[in-house]
């Protein structure tokens, strides 16, 4: 992120959007761009980008982007989905820049051959007049379309099936994958729209459906974790006899990038509220009863929150109620509650809002998202988190998981960098812990301390690292974590590897 000027918030361009103003340049006009006239306009004066399909100019908002004007003049004049993707996806970029829409690609006109062209087991591929390809797949109980990603083809091997009893519906899904787990599968079942999404490295598979009947509220999730079996138990409402499942809605049955997929949200209720320091409040959400959801060591969500009329997108870290000293064995989850630990910023328009929310009030939350994967840790002697200010949220969990289940780490210890003492969330407890448990070890320095302090001070340096930063033995396998501020990451990540550190040594936590 880039300091802004004066009057240009988020909430600037709130105010801006909604006043009336031409901030296309086109009077209302909405027009069909072709590549070459997207082209021309690819200067800071005149800066038009496409996203999935849509043009914007994206001229008058180059000074409220949070990531500065070049970051925006990386796109310029030319498709910008797959740097928007890598960098920001959860941002709502259709309700940010409604007022900015140009309009819509043109199609290129291509020769496409109608029909059916390839045959592979009960997989048919399919093309049509847009030169859209997808797949049909038939089976007894189903008959859906598959859209193939990125022109690639490949056999669909995930399936599923279902069955009745006088009670119960159950939804069978065959992953086919090894060490499926509970984390991995997230349902929400509300009156009768039941959505299932298995994840799978970096895709995911989708059942979706308008079913037949109503169901409970009740929703119960079986895995048979060695053959990748995951079963869906909903209650039926009324002892009648489905004569089907129901409806397919969008999406369902397909096997796509995650990346692809969307974003999906439930709403969540707000159930209890706490400060943790001055600035910051650990929030408690409650999921909804039809909602299985997991949020894996080391994943974010986003919270999403409608300001003034405009959707509001944020991500954040979930951590636990408060740090485990027991570590006999795995903290059990409730599968019920999220909880979220939020600085509260005296002009952050996101937060504020957040902080004036009343308990059972209710907030968007997403699925899971992140790169991190726990065998990260699981293959590590040596574990160093770095956490500037509240990017301690990841290394909550990534914390208790280390010390609770992986026997082969020999070191982990925490370099807390803050502002002032006062700033220091859960120092209690983590002092508790690294007494509790002699594995651990926790630093804190500061950066602006009292005449009082005595312990270590300054920011994210080269210097500070070297001295906190080693491995237990010169040949150990050391796993990194760092998180917190852009420039504190983005140095910090730098000075690590001036200190010979590689790449598959670092994790840098980033939404």
């Amino acid at each position: 992120q880039v300091p802004l000027k004066p009057g240009r918030s988020l909430m600037d361009w709130i105010r801006l959007t909604k006043s009336g103003k031409d901030l296309t340049g086109l009077k209302g006009r909405l027009i069909e761009v072709t590549e070459d006239e997207l082209s021309k306009h690819n200067k800071k004066e005149d800066c038009w980008i496409c996203i999935r399909g849509f043009v914007y100019n994206v001229t008058p908002y180059m000074e409220y982007h949070p990531g500065g004007e070049d970051e925006l003049m990386k796109a310029a004049g030319a498709d910008g989905t797959d740097l928007f993707d890598q960098v920001h996806r959860w941002v709502n970029y259709e309700s940010m820049l409604k007022e900015c829409l140009v309009g819509r690609m043109a199609v290129k006109p291509v020769a496409a051959l109608k029909g059916l062209f390839t045959c592979s087991h009960k997989i048919l591929g399919l093309v049509n007049n847009w030169n859209e390809v997808y797949f049909l797949k038939c089976s007894p109980n189903f008959v859906s379309f598959l859209p193939c990603v990125s022109g690639i083809f490949w056999h669909v091997t995930e399936s599923y099936d279902w069955f009745q009893t006088d009670s119960l519906i159950t939804v069978v899904i065959y992953t086919k994958q090894k060490d499926m787990n509970a984390d991995l599968v997230i349902v929400d079942c509300q009156d009768k729209q039941l959505r299932g999404e298995i994840i799978m490295d970096d895709h995911s598979y989708l059942v979706n459906i308008d079913l037949d009947h109503a169901v409970s509220e009740d929703v119960a999730v079986n895995i048979a974790e060695k053959v990748g079996k995951v079963e869906i138990i909903l209650n039926k409402k009324d002892n009648v006899h489905w004569k089907m499942l129901g409806q397919p809605c969008e999406g369902h049955n397909t096997f796509i990038k995650r990346t692809d997929r969307g974003l999906f949200y439930r709403k969540c209720k707000l159930v209890s509220k706490t400060e943790v320091t001055h600035d910051t409040k650990l929030f408690c959400l409650m999921l909804p009863k039809g909602t299985h959801l997991r949020v894996p060591t080391g994943q974010h969500v986003y919270l999403k929150h409608i300001i003034a009329g405009t959707e509001v997108v944020k991500p954040y870290t979930p951590v636990l109620p408060f740090l485990p000293l027991d570590f006999q064995e795995p903290p059990c989850h409730d599968g019920v509650h999220i909880y979220l630990m939020i600085k509260i910023y005296s002009h952050g328009l996101f937060t504020q809002a957040l902080d004036h929310l009343q308990i059972g009030d209710y907030i968007s939350v997403s699925n899971p998202e992140g790169s991190f994967k726990k065998s990260q840790v699981q293959t590590s002697e040596d574990l160093l988190l770095l956490a500037g200010g509240t990017g301690f949220t990841p290394m909550v969990k990534l914390l208790n998981f280390a010390l609770t289940e992986v026997s082969c780490l020999r070191t982990v210890k925490l370099i807390f960098f803050n502002k002032t003492e006062n700033d220091i969330l859960w120092r209690n407890q983590l002092e508790q812990l690294a007494l509790k448990d002699e594995r651990f070890e926790v630093q804190f320095i500061l950066s602006q301390p009292s005449k009082d302090w005595v312990g270590k001070q300054g920011k994210i340096s080269s210097s500070l690292l070297s001295e906190f930063v080693k491995r237990s033995r010169r040949d150990s396998k050391v796993l990194i974590c760092i998180c917190g501020p852009v420039p504190f990451t983005e140095q910090g990540v730098q000075y690590l590897k001036d200190l010979g550190y590689s790449q598959e040594e670092i994790h840098a936590f980033t939404a």
